[in-house]
């Protein structure tokens, strides 16, 4: 046969990964059929769950928990303590939280040791112990040999009374130990309130160490309060005495340094200050009566210099001035002269000489008015020469008292510096002598930031185990584990459940289910060589003749119930074989498995069987020579069979078997001694006489193959067939070792008419179907099936 010509491909395609996988896509439906099908795990899990939990409830011995609240009140201190800047809120975060680390803490736990004498208390040392601690303590007691053994070796040196020390320590620091693993302590809500409690395995123990913390928080907050009140008082007594010392120093360094600068002040100022600023004034002063005698000098002078008659009209001025009465009276006779000599000469002429004697006299009057304004310019003169040199005198000295001011600031800056050192260092003192006051005052006051608003009382029940939890943990927990074992089955699913399994992890046409028949035989009973009749049962033993009587019954279930649903998978078959091979006359169609055991017989019978019935002529070959199951199965009591016809050249004719019924053809496998070579007998020219001359007459020739998988008998046959029906065991068969046994075997993998998958459970398949998959309508389909549970088989000699 032309291989090149076969419509199949000549390699398996790569497996197709499903087109959600690897998205960020949750297939919800895939994960519901999961859960489905693993729901026994998780109900296994759930189970063993609740059974550790009740375990644990047996093995653990209960424990009382005592609870106090303690207030956190601020208020109670308010009148000794200062006001804060921090606000208020973060100020109470961090005192409850400092509060619950001080209950957690080592320190607190010793208080209440030693006050409870915990440490020589058996029931609080040796408390009863869980089983799960037990075993802890067990593996901890073993680990401890190894590390405690140079120990050992050195405390072999000590004394008695050194081991007893030692062992009084090591006993107050284990119950050091377990009174903070059992303390409790949290903050109850948004509140000031601090809930504590401890948990024993005695009420009345639990109770007692409740009250005595309490009791140790109170305390220590009050020993706390005055401990650093105390402290805090002895450190500022120290600190005043080196800030009076140091301010008193500052103080005596500024008065120094301002006797030897000259920088003594009163009024405020120094005394270079008050000098200059009297200096400025005077100056001032003279400035002005300067630029006043200078102005009197320069009107004088002018009158002076314009002449007599300018001397009397302008002498008004000088009439004026104080002390000055001359110049008054010699106006004064001008004036009269002067009126004289107008009325004269106005009635008795100019030339009268009486006018011309009194202008003589205004002459000389006007004369006497000009010298004695001289004489006053002059005076006015050296008045303004004194004012000058006074004015001068005093630039001077303003100028040489700036001098001295000006080192008197340069040697204030320094004086300023050591005056705001010698303040500070006082303010300093005061504030410190105030807070050591305040501080000295607070030591009086026996008042703690906590009190106690709840006390103490001994529990009426236990607080754990609490029964409804640990079964409500254990479940979950138990159910968890079932998932993941569930999940763990899952991933691990390696088998073909599904059509969708075959097309996209072999990429061949899938053909049908199989449904599992009431029991399957074939790989328990493996073939015995040197047995003339492999399939006759012994008449000795009835149960194996009925067990003979149902692999029989097997064989015709396509025969017996060609309305079922095993037959229609089957027909799917013959229709996939006559659609591929539509041009050969005889159609040669191998039944393969990849594993013994997976129902390649009684797939071949009853395709066989089924063929036959609708009128085909058929032919089924047993050719699984080392095992042949197919003849065992059918019960045949023969004498020659496939092997004898082909080592001697016989025809089909000589060892055929046909049943009644059906009228198909068999030829059995009958084997004698040990025979290996089947592989060279399936591949031999006599073998392909027998099938060319099996051809002439049949329209489907059936041969059952041995696996793939151990003997290559089915790979020595392939060309001698025309296709191959791959039959492989749903849940059973791997599908990598599906995969790769076709890979490697191209000439059966091109001539795969299809994948049939038998013994399905048929109950179970509809968990691994797809939604709105056909898996998921299995039982809506069996109205057009009709089962038959028991078939007689009828096989003619």
């Amino acid at each position: 046969m032309n291989y090149a010509s076969f419509p199949f491909s000549n390699r398996i395609p790569a497996p197709r990964e499903d087109a959600r996988e690897g998205s960020d896509f949750i297939d919800l439906e895939r994960l519901l059929s999961m859960a489905k099908r693993q729901a026994k795990v998780v109900g296994i899990g759930a189970v063993i769950g609740l059974l550790l939990g009740l375990v644990y409830l047996q093995t653990t011995p209960p424990t009382f928990t005592a609870s106090t609240s303690v207030l956190i009140d601020e208020g109670m201190n308010k009148m000794v303590d200062e006001v804060s800047a921090t606000p208020v809120n973060m100020q109470t975060d961090a005192a409850i939280l400092s509060q619950i680390e001080i209950i957690k803490s080592a320190r607190l736990a010793a208080v209440v040791v030693d006050k409870q004498k915990l440490a020589q208390n058996p029931n609080f040392m040796q408390p009863p112990q869980s089983l799960l601690s037990t075993l802890v303590g067990y593996a901890r007691g073993f680990l401890q040999i190894f590390r405690s053994a140079p120990e050992a070796a050195g405390s072999a040196e000590l004394t008695d009374a050194q081991r007893t020390a030692t062992a009084d320590v090591a006993r107050k620091e284990q119950a050091v130990a377990m009174l903070q693993a059992n303390v409790r302590a949290e903050r109850s809500g948004r509140s000031y309130v601090i809930s504590m409690g401890y948990r024993s395995h005695e009420p009345k123990l639990a109770a007692d160490i409740t009250k005595a913390y309490a009791d140790a928080i109170v305390a220590d907050q009050l020993d706390a309060s005055f401990d650093a009140t105390e402290k805090a008082a002895v450190w500022l007594q120290g600190r005043l005495e080196e800030l009076r010392a140091s301010s008193q120093k500052a103080a005596l360094d500024v008065e120094k340094f301002r006797a030897e600068n000259g920088l003594a002040a009163t009024r405020g100022e120094t005394l270079a200050e008050q000098q200059l600023s009297d200096l400025n004034a005077q100056l001032i002063l003279a400035q002005a009566d300067t630029a006043k005698a200078r102005a009197r000098y320069e009107q004088y002078r002018t009158i002076v210099e314009s002449g007599p008659q300018a001397a009397v009209s302008n002498s008004t001025l000088s009439a004026e001035e104080a002390g000055n009465p001359l110049i008054s009276e010699l106006k004064k006779r001008y004036s009269g002269v002067s009126k004289r000599e107008q009325e004269i000469a106005s009635g008795f002429g100019p030339n009268h000489p009486q006018a011309v004697a009194l202008r003589k006299e205004q002459v000389d009057l006007s004369n006497q008015i000009l010298r004695e304004l001289t004489q006053l310019s002059e005076t006015y003169r050296n008045g303004y020469e004194v004012a000058q040199s006074r004015e001068t005198a005093l630039r001077n000295s303003v100028s040489e008292a700036t001098g001295q001011n000006s080192s008197a600031n340069q040697a204030q800056v320094r004086l300023r510096e050591l005056q705001q050192q010698a303040t500070a260092l006082s303010t300093l003192y005061q504030t410190f002598l105030s807070r050591y006051e305040e501080a000295s005052q607070q030591r009086s006051f026996p008042i703690a930031k906590v009190r106690v608003i709840s006390e103490a009382t001994t529990p009426r029940g236990p607080s754990s185990p609490r029964t409804s939890m640990v079964f409500g943990l254990s479940l979950v927990l138990g159910i968890m584990m079932g998932a993941a074992l569930g999940a763990l089955n899952e991933f691990n699913e390696r088998f073909f459940r599904t059509a969708e399994d075959v097309r996209e992890r072999l990429g061949v046409k899938f053909l049908g289910y199989l449904p599992l028949l009431a029991s399957h035989d074939e790989k328990k009973e493996p073939a015995k060589p040197g047995t003339a009749n492999m399939g006759t049962p012994p008449p000795q033993a009835p149960t194996r003749a009925s067990e003979a009587l149902k692999r029989r019954a097997r064989m015709r279930i396509a025969v017996d119930a060609p309305a079922s649903m095993f037959a229609e998978t089957l027909r799917s078959a013959k229709i996939a074989g006559d659609v591929v091979l539509q041009d050969t006359a005889c159609k040669v169609i191998g039944i393969i498995s990849m594993l013994p055991g997976e129902g390649k017989s009684t797939v071949a019978a009853n395709l066989a069987g089924l063929l036959a019935s609708n009128g085909a002529k058929t032919l089924l070959i047993d050719a699984d020579l080392r095992n042949p199951g197919l003849s065992r199965s059918l019960g045949i009591d023969a004498e020659q069979g496939l092997v004898q016809a082909v080592v001697n050249d016989q025809g089909w004719q000589s060892v055929v078997k046909v049943d009644r019924q059906t009228k198909m053809a068999i030829v059995p496998a009958v084997v004698r001694g040990r025979f290996s070579h089947t592989s060279e007998l399936l591949s031999s020219a006599g073998m392909r006489r027998f099938i060319d001359d099996a051809k002439a007459t049949f329209e489907y020739i059936i041969v059952d193959l041995p696996p793939l998988g151990p003997v290559v008998d089915a790979k020595a046959f392939a060309p001698l067939a025309d296709g191959f029906v791959l039959v492989a065991e749903w849940g059973a068969t791997p599908r990598p070792l599906v995969r790769s046994a076709l890979n490697a075997e191209p000439q059966i993998a091109n001539k795969i008419l299809g994948l049939v998958l038998n013994k399905v459970d048929l109950k179970k398949l509809p968990r691994y179907g797809a939604y709105g998959s056909s898996e998921q309508f299995l039982e809506r389909y069996s109205s057009y099936y009709v089962e038959k549970s028991e078939a007689k088989v009828k096989v003619a000699t």
